[in-house]
């Protein structure tokens, strides 16, 4: 695991971007440099370079954008395929966007069919880096060997999870008090590979020990801490209250977020707009009722806004006046509702949301009153999640389907608190992409 800006990114994520990226630039070299991809700007010049590092680097975005950066990618070959093929198609509008720059003189249609060779070369390397990389990880050569301190010898899976999946396998597990022993001293901890060792509570670990083992690069970390990079949520039972009162935004990052949210929102209305007029107008062919669905949601410190979406159900979905979570197949959604929702088109009014500061580009799902209530009810810590602004997308939407239960609801929490703790740029921009990747596979949509 490495940490970028307090956010746990698997190692061997990190190496397939880089692989990625390398893989990528290599391929366009090859296709210009032997002449199979003709047109395109010479590899020895300037632009050649600046053009082989664009598509290099987006290369990896786009891959996880397209969902073959999820562990299980690899083992469904229509759904890699069509991955790897969505992810090519993505880096061709990439390619066609810097051509315009880096050679905005050329004519439109001068390079397509060099275009085309590059498309079909790019989607073989992306296919071939992740299936080797997929293969690496069955057979155990990115596995992180750690040594538990009261546990049991075995491999360390989610719930769900295939062993060959997961990077963690329990090389030494014994109890607490062995830690002083030979077993567990720097060197054997050296010889045996050991990238961390866990402990339900590393106080009991002698403090000679712990340093000998921070000198020697070996990481000790308790089981919450362990599950918490493992998972990239936060165990609620190990939260103590008033946890969030040391959080703080600095003003620059806080300045900057909401440049980024007013730019965003802005962009996102402007370069939607034909489609949002068009989703009106077949709302409002479809059924009777607004085009536009208000409604209370409860925001930052507890304060209550109105949120703006496309109506998807029938204009009396709620006419007993209770709120009601949607299920599968619900029956209030309209034709053009249940179309909306599966592309998350009706989120898009949302963008006012954030322009008004009601709402962030990112941040945990705003819920309405009755459910917050309830669910503060039943779930400790549930108002936690509204010490930042709600979002339009965040790591919970990304990483779980749609909640409709409070079981539901408190696993979405692990995630949002997970959010508040780590909360950075960088967390909102793998959240961006991977909010790509919902969309288009129509993730956790009712």
């Amino acid at each position: 695991m490495t940490k970028l800006f307090g956010h746990s990114v698997r190692s061997h994520v990190l190496l397939l971007y880089l692989a990625e990226t390398v893989v990528c630039f290599l391929t366009v070299f090859a296709l210009i440099r032997f002449g199979l991809a003709r047109d395109l700007p010479p590899i020895g010049s300037p632009q050649g370079v600046a053009f082989a590092s664009i598509l290099a680097l987006s290369a990896g975005l786009i891959a996880a954008a397209s969902g073959l950066y999820q562990p299980d990618a690899w083992r469904r070959l229509g759904r890699f395929l069509l991955g790897c093929a969505v992810a090519a198609g993505l880096l061709f509008l990439v390619a066609l966007a810097a051509l315009a720059v880096i050679e905005p003189g050329l004519e439109g249609t001068a390079h397509w069919d060099a275009l085309g060779v590059m498309l079909a070369g790019l989607f073989a390397a992306i296919m071939a880096t992740h299936l080797t990389f997929a293969a690496a990880i069955r057979y155990g050569l990115l596995h992180h060997r750690i040594a538990r301190l009261g546990g049991a010898d075995g491999t360390v899976a989610s719930a769900g999870q295939e062993e060959t999946e997961n990077p963690f396998v329990v090389a030494l597990a014994t109890s607490p008090e062995a830690a002083a022993g030979p077993r567990f001293s720097p060197e054997a901890l050296r010889a045996g590979r050991i990238w961390a060792v866990i402990a339900d509570d590393p106080s009991l670990v002698p403090a000679e020990r712990r340093a000998a083992w921070r000198e020697a690069g070996v990481r000790l970390l308790s089981t919450a801490e362990f599950e918490e990079q493992r998972t990239n949520r936060l165990d609620l039972s190990h939260l103590s209250p008033g946890w969030t009162r040391g959080l703080r935004e600095g003003r620059l990052e806080q300045a900057l977020r909401r440049g980024i949210d007013i730019a965003g929102s802005l962009a996102l209305l402007l370069l939607t707009l034909p489609l949002l007029l068009l989703t009106a107008l077949a709302i409002r062919l479809d059924s009777p009722g607004p085009v536009f669905y208000r409604q209370e949601r409860v925001g930052k410190g507890g304060r209550v806004f109105t949120l703006y979406k496309f109506r998807s159900m029938c204009r009396d979905a709620e006419a007993a006046g209770q709120p009601r979570w949607a299920g599968p197949r619900d029956g209030r959604v309209t034709r053009v509702g249940r179309l909306i929702r599966l592309t998350r088109i009706d989120e898009i009014p949302q963008a006012i949301n954030v322009l008004c500061g009601h709402m962030s580009l990112v941040g945990p799902r705003p819920e309405r009153p009755a459910f917050v209530e309830q669910l503060s009810r039943a779930i400790p810590h549930y108002d936690d999640r509204a010490v930042v602004r709600p979002g339009i997308t965040g790591w919970a939407q990304v990483n779980y389907p749609y909640g409709a239960s409070v079981e539901d609801a408190r696993m979405k929490l692990a995630y949002d608190l997970y959010y508040v703790k780590h909360r950075s740029l960088f967390l909102d921009l793998l959240i961006l992409v991977a909010t790509v990747r919902v969309v288009l596979f129509q993730e956790g949509s009712r």
